[in-house]
């Protein structure tokens, strides 16, 4: 699946609010990959700090992180990365997409 540019628009704004949720720090291990897959079910629109030594490690491992969870990469500014996968089953108080099309009604 990829985004339009209208919704990676949209969701950049809503990006731009949030804070990361998981850290990468020592490459991906079994906890980080189910923290990831966690958050995603949860927020379907997650921040994640990604510390690497160099600029194709970090690009590497945040590939890995979307492959690994079937995400998509929405943008990626410094050693920050925002990931969007749609959840099977939406919790509208948990999920960051429809808690920010409350506010913004």
């Amino acid at each position: 699946m990829s985004l339009d540019n209208k919704l990676q628009k949209r969701f950049r704004s809503i990006g731009h609010h949030l804070n990361p949720v998981v850290i990468v720090s020592n490459g991906l291990s079994d906890n980080i990959n189910a923290e990831l897959d966690r958050a995603l079910s949860d927020h379907e629109l997650i921040k994640v700090r990604v510390n690497a030594a160099d600029r194709e490690d970090k690009k590497s491992l945040i590939e890995e992180i979307c492959r690994l969870q079937k995400a998509e990469l929405v943008q990626t500014i410094g050693n920050i990365a925002l990931i969007y996968r749609a959840a099977a089953e939406q919790k509208p108080h948990l999920s960051n997409i429809c808690r920010h099309s409350e506010i913004s009604r």
